[in-house]
């Protein structure tokens, strides 16, 4: 095996520890914003956090089953509104510390303070009231209401107290690029790339001494390296790099399964986008089907497609997915244009105006979405501009998309399209509740439909699995109606990994959650 130069004397200490003492490198579509899981925005932050922390609980990739780690045993008590928590004994922070109920109600009270500005924890201060702690193994988490789904509630990554000043934990701390866990791996990134070093624990032993994290963002040059074996894995691997990867003897290709789901956001609060008659025509005039030959490289009728159109804002293989209401595939120019007509548009020289004026759509897009979908943005607009309105597109940056469109300030455009994760638990009251009382803190646009917080508050309130399907059921035939998105498709994600990668689960969302059992062997 060929020694990396970068290797630490750390990570050489570790190659000695650990059985075969193997590295792997491998590709993301960026390096994480930061290493703290409270303040993940993107899916390599939480790849990357998967690593160094251990969540409370977690969905297993085999069997679906909900299991932890770190605790022993629990029991729901105070009427279902808190769970009492033994924690397993013996389990270590990588600095050499002892995991205590006094971390875990650390971690809740950090949630709950408001001088924790992440959107991570004002989500959870609508599912938690608090923590107390009995002794040093038993936590009691408290909540605001009874779930029919408790433990789901607590995916959360467990935080060391000793490592914070304050429960009020903010972004610029230097944690979130040298984090503390109770992982599999120790983190440490730079300004090129992350570094994962291995430490054994009583509930950790993994296989692999290192993993290296590297940005990665011509498909053509991270094909030859994983080929030629210069790096080990592409974790998303775009559909037009695919054949190449899939015809070599060297890489294995492997689903990897975001329940993730592509739109395009409408401004419901600006100009003709206000009449639901204008959204429905928009809707009719995008041809979905030729956005997914064009963009995706995807023909009409191609079996194994890897781009699986929707009508509502839940994956096909959702429970939550109403299959009564069915996806628009192709444009259906005549009946946008009536019913442009009848939201008072005229049509003059093949555009469309109103009062007078030519309509002007100002469209944005997430810029990492074009490594997956080639030129997407254009194919929308140009299919727009067919359809006789003006267009601006803009490229938004993952950042700026973060500071002001999952914020709701970005009011200056007329559509976005981007695209949501979920993990298992599929709740997308935050996309579309109105913004208020810490709920809708996704609203993109800032939409606001009194029928849609009556339903998002009958999800809320379900006690059965059967209750919240029924919920989320109505939720997706109204907004199919209302149309504050025009919801395109799930797309399959796929990674790519060297044949001597072995064992390699990739769990659904957090990708890592299995890698104890990764190995690496020539």
């Amino acid at each position: 095996m060929a020694r990396n130069p970068a290797w630490t004397s750390a990570g050489l200490a570790l190659l000695a520890l650990f059985g075969t003492g193997t590295s792997l490198s491998y590709y993301e579509e960026s390096l994480p914003n930061t290493l703290n899981p409270l303040y993940a925005e993107t899916m390599v932050d939480r790849r990357s956090q998967e690593l160094v922390f251990d969540r409370l609980w977690f969905h297993d990739a085999i069997d679906n089953k909900l299991k932890s780690r770190i605790v022993d045993r629990y029991e729901v008590a105070e009427g279902g509104q808190a769970l009492k928590i033994q924690l397993k004994p013996n389990i270590k922070w990588h600095n050499g510390k002892s995991l205590t109920s006094k971390d875990i109600c650390f971690t809740v009270d950090a949630l709950l303070d408001k001088g924790t500005s992440a959107p991570l924890a004002e989500g959870y201060r609508q599912v938690l009231a608090g923590c107390d702690t009995q002794g040093n193994t038993t936590a009691v988490v408290r909540f605001t209401q009874v779930f029919h789904n408790p433990r789901e509630r607590l995916e959360f990554a467990v935080l060391p107290q000793d490592s914070f000043e304050s429960t009020a934990i903010t972004p610029d701390l230097d944690f979130g690029a040298h984090p503390i866990g109770t992982g599999p791996f120790k983190g440490n990134q730079g300004r090129r790339g992350v570094t994962f070093e291995a430490v054994g624990n009583a509930h950790h032993s993994p296989s692999l001494a290192q993993l290296r994290l590297s940005e990665g963002q011509d498909g053509s040059v991270l094909v030859s390296a994983v080929i030629n074996n210069g790096m080990q894995g592409i974790i998303a691997v775009p559909p037009p790099n695919r054949p190449q990867l899939s015809a070599s003897d060297e890489v294995t290709l492997k689903s990897y399964d975001l329940r993730s789901w592509w739109f395009i956001a409408l401004n419901t609060n600006k100009g003709i986008l206000k009449d639901q008659k204008v959204r429905q025509a928009l809707n009719l005039m995008i041809d979905r089907t030729e956005l997914r030959k064009f963009a995706i490289g995807v023909d009409e009728g191609a079996e194994n497609s890897p781009c699986e159109f929707i009508s509502g804002p839940f994956v096909q293989s959702s429970p939550y997915y109403n299959r009564s209401v069915r996806a628009v595939e192709r444009a259906n120019i005549a009946r946008a244009e009536s019913l442009l007509t009848d939201a008072g548009l005229s049509k003059a020289n093949g555009s469309w105006t109103q009062g007078g004026a030519k309509v002007t759509l100002n469209i944005g897009m997430l810029a990492t979405l074009n490594a997956e979908a080639t030129d997407i943005l254009d194919y929308i607009g140009n299919q727009l501009s067919e359809g006789g309105f003006d267009r601006q597109v803009d490229k938004v940056r993952a950042d700026e998309w973060s500071r002001k469109v999952t914020t709701g300030n970005a009011q200056e455009f007329d559509l976005l399209i981007g695209k949501w994760s979920f993990g298992l638990v599929e709740d997308v009251n935050d996309q579309f509740h109105t913004r208020k009382n810490g709920e809708g803190k996704l609203n993109i646009f800032n939409y606001s439909n009194a029928e849609v917080d009556g339903i998002l508050a009958e999800y809320s309130a379900a006690r059965t699995d059967t209750a919240a399907q029924d919920a989320y059921h109505k939720l997706h035939a109204k907004l199919a109606d209302d149309l504050p998105y025009l919801f395109l498709w799930k797309l399959d994600t796929r990674s790519a990994w060297r044949t001597e990668v072995r064992n390699n689960i990739i769990a659904p969302y957090y990708y890592f959650t299995e890698i104890d059992g990764w190995k690496y062997s020539k």
